[in-house]
This record gives C-alpha cells, structure tokens and sequence, in this order.
C-alpha cells in the first residue's frame, strides 16, 4: 500500500443519467445535496454502447454550469474515432477535463462484430492521449476481484497495466466488500511498478435484491455471512439499510486507514446513503 499513501486523500461521487424528467430534476436536488460535501468531481456514468450518450452530456453539463467538476464516462463498445472525437470537442469546448474512460459494454441483442473502433479501453486512452495530450486527466477502471471476464488474475492486471501505460493517470475500482481484495491488488499492482492513485469504489448497501443483481453481473462478491444477514432481514427495509450502512462504513474505515486515496462513492444518484456513511467517517473535503 506505499504507492497509494503517497496520493492526496479525494472524495468523489458518481451518477446516472436520469431517463425522466422527475428523474433529472431528482438529481439535481441530490447533486446539491452532496455538493454541500465538496468532493473532487461528479462522475456520470455512458450506458453500454453508448446507449445514454445524450443523457450523459446533458447530465455532464449541467453539473458542470452548477460550479461542480464533472467527469464523464467514456466507452468504447459501439463507437467510432468520429463519435470520440466529436464528443471529446464538445468536452473541451465546456471545460471539461476529467473523464473515466472505459471499455464498456456492448448493448444488448449486439454482436462481438459490431464493438467498432475500439476493442479494449487502453486503445481508447491512448486515442485520446494522440489526440488531446495532457488536456483530460484520464481514470480507468480496476477490479481487485479481477473482471468478470478475465481468463485469470495475471492476465487481468496485465490488462490494468496496459491501460496505465497507454495514458491513465489515475484509476477507480469496481465496488467490492471485501477490503483485503483491494490490499493484495494494490499490491500486485506495486510490483509491476504500477503505482497511480486507485480509488476503492464503494456501494452503500439498501437493498439486498438490487446488490446481489449488479454484483452477479459484475462478479463483485458479496462475502457469504453479508448475504445470510442480508436474506435474514427479508423486506425489513430498514435493517437492511442500517445493518448495510455499519458493514461499508467499516469497510472504509479499514480502506482509509491503510492509506487508499480516498473513495468513490456509487450514490445510485441518492443522498441518504451515501451522506450516512460520509458522516460516519467525519470526512472532509478540502
């Protein structure tokens, strides 16, 4: 964990685009709301193939015409150079200068053929480098319980590693609970002198059914004696808050306590959960 100590501590807090008008006028009362927080930047998030791309940059510039950094999500799947570049102008042009690149998902129904451009998100970051240089500081993904789709675990941060070394400044993992998983990744990491700031991602607990959905997809485990605590509680939808919120907040505290650079917090575009566990953790943001 040496590398990682050596980074400022920052807070940052991610969001959905909102397919409904109640939708976004919801999330503005949630991006004031976590704002009061200061943290580093909002990010939002580009459904797979870019599916919300329009929804990403309303979203994106509205947080931005607020006073708040914005960082949009940038995914290769189903685009072109053209679309990248035209998207990343229109960045430029609205100051913007932090993106979470990825290589995202295809939509659904879609072939391996039709992935365009782009395979993997370190052709996308090195495109990006090409083209804008030093202009956007660029975050990648990581995953300390290897992605879904990986053969193995040395392939998996070989990959990370390729995404680094094309151009990545800094890094956000995928939500996990169990903090030792981010330990032993981190330092793996280390010893292929991989040593950007990586950012734990974190998932407020609230709903049982919503948490095991995601983390099957993203093969994200939830530790068996979480999920026998979680399926005990039923639809006492207050248990599960309360029993979920002790469970992250002292996951974080272990994260920070080891030196990670600070969290990255998966709001599900609401305040409640996440300004619990901020408050449980006397942050602050300077």
């Amino acid at each position: 964990m040496d590398s990682q100590k050596k980074h400022p501590k920052h807070f940052s807090f991610e969001f959905f685009p909102p397919k409904t008008p109640e939708g976004a006028e919801k999330l503005k009362a949630v991006r004031s709301e976590l704002g009061k927080l200061n943290p580093k930047y909002f990010s939002v998030t580009f459904g797979a193939g870019g599916s919300t791309q329009d929804g990403t940059m309303e979203t994106v510039l509205d947080i931005q015409k607020a006073g708040f950094n914005a960082a949009p999500h940038i995914s290769c799947m189903g685009t072109n150079k053209e679309i990248i570049l035209s998207l990343l102008t229109q960045y430029k042009d609205n100051d913007i200068n932090q993106l979470v690149v990825l290589r995202g998902d295809m939509p659904s129904g879609a072939s391996a053929a039709h992935h365009g451009d782009f395979n993997y998100a370190n052709e996308l970051v090195a495109f990006i480098r090409s083209n804008y240089k030093d202009h956007f500081h660029i975050e990648v993904a990581a995953y300390p319980e290897f992605h879904p789709q990986a053969v193995n675990a040395e392939v998996d941060l070989d990959n990370f590693k390729r995404k680094v070394e094309a151009g990545a400044d800094s890094a956000i993992t995928q939500y996990f609970f169990n903090a030792e998983a981010y330990f032993q990744f981190v330092d793996a990491c280390e010893k292929r002198n991989v040593v950007i700031p990586i950012t734990p991602g974190i998932m407020p607990i609230t709903n049982y059914t919503q948490l095991a959905r995601f983390s099957d997809m993203c093969g994200s485990e939830i530790p068996r004696w979480i999920r026998k605590r979680l399926e005990a509680y039923g639809d006492d939808k207050a248990a599960i808050r309360s029993f979920g919120e002790e469970v992250v907040t002292h996951l974080c505290e272990q994260l920070l306590a080891a030196g990670a650079p600070g969290l990255h917090f998966y709001t599900m575009n609401q305040a409640g959960p996440t300004t619990a566990l901020w408050n449980n953790l006397n942050l602050s943001q300077t």
